[in-house]
Parts: structure tokens; C-alpha cells; sequence
């Protein structure tokens, strides 16, 4: 989960980004996505903008902050591990396997009472509301907000001393050498010819009907990579389950990731979800545990992942809190995982870890490529309005942070993690990079928060230099969408992507058909 406040500041790009945004090759139409089971999901496009729509709706919620002391162990507790396998589905795809878990029960009337409160003991996610009061203003029909005020915690974390945990030994000190890395010629630019939204994968009215089988029912990203030959690996961000309602990031039973596997080969008709890592019957598990203590670390969001062998890799960052600003957030450190286990149980490094003194590290949020004999760590800064800058490092040196080079003028040097050179000087959010080994080419997605557009762009090293980014999906179809991690079994014709959209808080998967005849300049 890349947000928590108001809207996305993709969508506040509109105001100024003027017609950057008008790409003939790219279209919407309003759609609601409808299951085979003949439940409706949520429209990731409503809500774009219309000439004249000046109607003032929604909510207007004031908080004021009030400090809250929370003690917080040191160091982290273990991560509970509990993980059950999960029951075949049934085989009637609109039938429920947890009923007793997932289905509402009928309401019952509450005499003189015209509604009723939640008083679960779950935890609460990080957009949860405080007290508030108000109502609507219009009692002659009129379409005006609704204000309320309440307070917002700011805890203030006190580290209180833990039950010691041990730790491995660090890795042996590495001394990479610097070597010349000169940019390469760029490939001819790719040509989008169209892009749609091809099926909603999570949430309720979703193809896979997460909040029933996993009880996954509001949640974001959906980064892919190939875990093993026939098989991706897909993991979600911050997720909720029973009782979340759009609009946002929501509710109780929050997770701040969750893991799930699929084998489908033909996403014309959108990703089948075969599993997700269960900690208990119907219920994804939270894989890499966060202490969710705003000032601490609110959440552990995951930005790439990738496998050698039998181990995969996750990248994930460490957030210590939201912003007041849309779109922007600090992190404690970018961080890899890893896991030996076909991605049921997941290990955090003690020592992969980019530590973000003075909020300037480049590193924050990864992509993590393998490519010949190294995986490369595309990374930005926390936040959206970061440039993006490139390292390496030999393959089976993945966890050992002093093996890694820097590419800094034209060299890979082991000493640039400081002052990297941007590959590219736009600003870029949610990096997603894929190497297409067969054609030598480099692909790169990202929000572009300035021009309010999910682009593309290509390199034939990873160094650049890339080509001017081409526009996949805008905001002024998509309004408050954000993501758009590139599907690994993607094609030089048909470019596959996860979108996530706010208000719906769910995830999608899109497909754009790229023009077949732009030649590459192999390196």
C-alpha cells in the first residue's frame, strides 16, 4: 500500500500537467467489472473528470493531533510462522469454501436503533477514523459534504529493552572492483496501440473472488515475478479483510502483505489466483510482519521480487509513516527477504538494508532484476517524487550490502551508494523493471506523478539510455489509480500490468498491445 491520505497526487497532476496527458492511444470507458458468478466489482474509472462537474460530495474529515506514549519492544518479537495448506477450492467457482468465515449473516433489527457499531478487537489499518461528529448540510437535497472532526493519535514510540533475539553472522566484507559502464544506444521507442482493463483480480467481484477464499477484500500493488518454470508469484501490499469499504485503505484485519501463486498462462481473460500462504482456513497470511506503530514502522510494503534457484527474493520497505502530503511517506530503511520455502515462509536480512539517513537514501523503493551474472537494484528515494538510480551485484552475493556497485558517471563503483547518477531525471514511483532476455531489452514502468500517467519506457542496458517514457494509463481515465508492475510473461506484443486504483482499493489487470515493428539496438 503506496497511500493513506486524500487523493493520490497522480490525480492532483491533473490541474497542471496540461496536455501531457492527452495520448490519443489510450482509452477508458466507464465499466464496472462482473464476475462469472455474476457479482459486480468496483469501476476504476469512475469518478473521472468531466468538463462542467463542479458538485461539491464526499466527506470532509478534520483531525487534530493528540500525542499518544506507546512502549515498543526492542528488539522486533519473533514473526509468527503458522502456516495450514489450503483445501482445494470447490469445484463450483461460486460456491464458498468458508461460508462460516465469509458470508454475512443476516441482519438482525436493533429495535430503536437505526444502526449499529463495530466493537471487534482486530487490529484497526492505518487510514482508520477516530471519533467524529457532523451531517450533511443540505436539507433541501443538495449535494454538499459531510464534516466531522476527531482526533488523530500521534504516538510518540518509546523503545522499551525485548527478549534478545540472536542474529546470524553478518556476511564476509566484500571489495568489488570499478568497472567502466558506459550508456548504450537507445532502442527505437515502443508504440502503444491501445491499452484496457481486462479483469479486477481481488476484492469483492473479483474473477478470483479473494474475499471469499482468502478473505482478502480491499488491497493494492499485485507485483508478479516467475517463482519457478510454470509458476508467479503475486504479492499484495497492505490488505484488509471482512468489514472493509471502499473508499481507501480500511477496516480490521489488516495485513501488511500477502502472498498468493498462479499458474495461468493465458491473461487475455485476466490472472487466475490457483493459492495464497494461509495462516489459518480461508485466511491470507501476513508474510513479512510489521509493528504497525505510526513513528516506528506503520507497515513493511513489498516493491519487486524475484528467484535463483529455489530461493526467491523480495525487496519490501520499512515504512515509519504516512505523510500529510498525497502520495508521500518516509521509510526506515529498503530491505530483501528471502525465502527457501516456495514463498510460504519469508526471512528479513538483517544486514540487506538500506538504511534512509536523513530521508536521502536512493534505495527505498527497489526493483530487483536478475540479468547474466548479476541482479540489478533499480531504486528512489521514499515517496513519489523521486529520480531513478541503478546498482548490481554478483548473484550469489544478493544479501551482502558490500558487494553491491554503484553506477555513478559511467561506472559501476562500489562507494556511490550516497550519490548514485540518475539513468533518468523524470520522477518516478512504483518501479517495475523486467529484462527480456531473447531481444536484450530492458523495460521500465512507473507512476509518473507530474504527467499523471503509468509509462513505459526501454533500454537495451540498464544503465540507459532509456527511451521517453509512452503513455500505458492516465488518470484522466483512471483517477486515482497507481502501480503498474509488468507481468512477467509479457510479450513484444502484448504488455501485461497490474494497476491498483484507491477509492476501490483493489487490483487490476490491464493490457496493452504494443506495435510490433520498432527494431532494438542490442548492446
Amino acid at each position: 500500500m503506496y497511500r493513506r491520505i486524500g487523493a493520490p497526487l497522480c490525480a492532483l497532476a491533473l490541474v497542471t500537467s496540461g496536455s501531457v496527458l492527452a495520448a490519443p492511444s489510450v482509452s477508458a470507458a466507464p465499466h464496472t467489472p462482473t464476475n462469472a458468478c455474476n457479482e459486480a466489482g468496483f469501476d476504476p474509472s469512475a469518478g473521472a473528470r468531466t468538463d462542467g462537474d463542479s458538485t461539491l460530495t464526499g466527506n470532509i474529515d478534520i483531525r487534530y493531533p493528540w500525542p499518544q506514549i506507546v512502549p515498543v519492544t526492542v528488539p522486533d518479537p519473533p514473526q509468527n510462522q503458522t502456516r495450514i495448506p489450503q483445501a482445494p477450492l470447490p469445484a463450483d467457482p461460486c460456491a464458498d469454501p468458508c461460508p462460516d468465515l465469509t458470508d454475512t449473516a443476516p441482519k438482525q433489527p436493533d429495535a430503536g436503533s437505526s444502526g449499529s457499531a463495530s466493537s471487534g478487537s482486530e487490529s484497526s489499518g492505518p487510514s482508520s477514523s477516530g471519533s467524529s461528529f457532523g451531517s450533511s448540510l443540505g436539507s433541501n437535497g443538495s449535494s454538499v459534504p459531510h464534516f466531522s472532526i476527531g482526533p488523530d493519535p500521534e504516538p510518540i514510540p518509546i523503545p522499551i529493552p525485548g527478549p534478545a533475539q540472536p542474529l546470524p553472522p553478518p556476511p564476509a566484507p566484500q571489495s568489488p572492483p570499478v568497472e567502466p559502464a558506459p550508456t548504450s544506444a537507445a532502442p527505437v521507442p515502443a508504440a502503444v496501440e491501445s491499452t484496457s482493463l481486462v479483469a479486477q483480480l481481488t476484492g469483492p467481484g473479483s474473477i478470483n473472488r479473494t474475499d471469499k477464499r482468502w478473505q482478502v477484500d480491499g488491497t493494492d500493488l499485485g507485483i508478479t515475478w516467475e517463482s519457478k518454470p510454470g509458476e508467479v508469484t503475486i504479492v499484495f501490499g497492505d490488505t484488509f479483510g471482512k468489514g472493509w469499504a471502499p473508499p481507501g485503505a480500511n477496516g480490521s484485519d489488516w495485513r501488511s502483505n500477502v502472498v498468493g501463486h498462479s499458474t495461468d498462462h493465458d491473461l487475455s481473460d485476466g490472472l487466475t489466483i490457483d493459492s495464497m500462504v494461509q495462516d489459518s482456513r480461508c485466511h491470507a497470511a501476513e508474510v513479512l510482519g510489521s509493528r504497525k506503530i505510526k513513528n516506528w514502522e506503520t507497515t513493511t510494503i513489498p516493491t519487486s521480487g524475484f528467484a535463483l534457484g529455489d530461493r526467491q527474493y523480495m525487496s519490501y520497505m520499512s515504512v515509519r509513516r504516512w505523510s500529510v502530503v498525497p502520495g508521500m511517506w518516509y521509510t526506515n530503511y529498503g530491505g530483501i527477504a528471502y525465502s527457501d520455502d516456495g514463498g510460504s515462509t519469508w526471512t528479513k536480512d538483517p544486514y540487506a538494508r538500506w538504511e534512509n539517513i536523513f530521508g536521502l537514501n536512493n534505495f527505498q523503493v527497489a526493483s530487483m532484476v536478475p540479468a547474466g551474472d548479476h541482479v540489478y537494484l533499480f531504486g528512489t528515494p521514499n515517496g513519489r517524487l523521486g529520480t531513478v538510480a541503478v546498482a548490481r551485484v554478483a548473484k550469489d552475493q544478493v544479501l551482502n550490502r558490500t558487494a553491491y556497485q554503484y553506477w555513478v558517471d559511467g561506472q559501476w563503483t562500489p562507494v556511490g551508494e550516497k550519490h548514485p547518477t540518475p539513468v533518468l531525471h523524470d520522477t518516478a514511483a512504483e518501479l517495475s523493471v523486467r529484462y527480456d532476455e531473447a531481444r536484450g531489452l530492458w523495460q521500465m514502468s512507473y507512476l509518473d506523478t507530474v504527467a499523471g500517467s503509468i509509462v513505459l519506457r526501454q533500454s537495451t542496458s540498464p544503465q540507459g539510455t532509456w527511451t521517453d517514457g509512452v503513455t500505458l494509463a492516465r488518470s484522466a481515465d483512471y483517477p486515482k489509480m497507481y502501480g503498474g508492475f509488468i507481468h512477467p510473461w509479457s510479450t513484444e506484443r502484448d504488455l501485461y500490468f497490474t494497476m491498483s486504483e484507491w477509492d476501490s482499493y483493489n487490483v487490476y489487470l490491464m493490457h496493452t498491445t504494443l506495435n510490433r515493428d520498432g527494431s532494438v539496438v542490442r548492446r
